[in-house]
């Protein structure tokens, strides 16, 4: 029997943070968003910093901000391989403000092109992150 459910694992570089079946996951990825759904074909696509819905009854269940990284799909599963995963619960919004500005800061002081390219990332994933929260309140009220 074929399952109408997709396999889903989120892995940062510290641990595997997600692995369960779901009916359908959304992903940021660099060309735009996509679902992911069971049977879907196969592709790998890099992710830009913005936040993966996770379905479950076709409503979203959780949801979890990712800073980058690849995704890869089969018929049955999604991978997921982020550079830094959090729970959009979880940010913290005066850190991650803290956080831009460290990040502009580095950005003004860059001396060379890997620093400012690096610099440039950082800030880009802060005013990701700063955007899915504002998202987020603007849904809860």
């Amino acid at each position: 029997m074929e399952s109408n459910l997709v396999q889903f694992d989120l892995v940062s570089p510290e641990r595997l943070l997600v692995s369960e079946a779901y009916d359908m996951v959304v992903v940021p990825g660099s060309e735009g968003d996509f679902g992911v759904l069971p049977r879907h074909a196969p592709m790998i696509a890099t992710l830009r910093p913005g936040v993966i819905d996770i379905y479950e009854n076709g409503v979203i269940s959780e949801r979890l901000f990712v800073a980058g990284g690849f995704a890869e799909v089969t018929p049955e599963r999604l991978t997921v391989l982020a550079e830094e995963a959090i729970p959009l619960s979880d940010i913290d919004s005066d850190a991650t403000k803290t956080r831009l500005k460290t990040a502009k800061e580095a950005f003004e002081a860059a001396d060379t092109d890997a620093a400012r390219a690096e610099a440039e990332a950082e800030v880009g994933i802060a005013e990701a992150m700063l955007a899915a929260i504002a998202k987020m309140d603007g849904v809860r009220h």
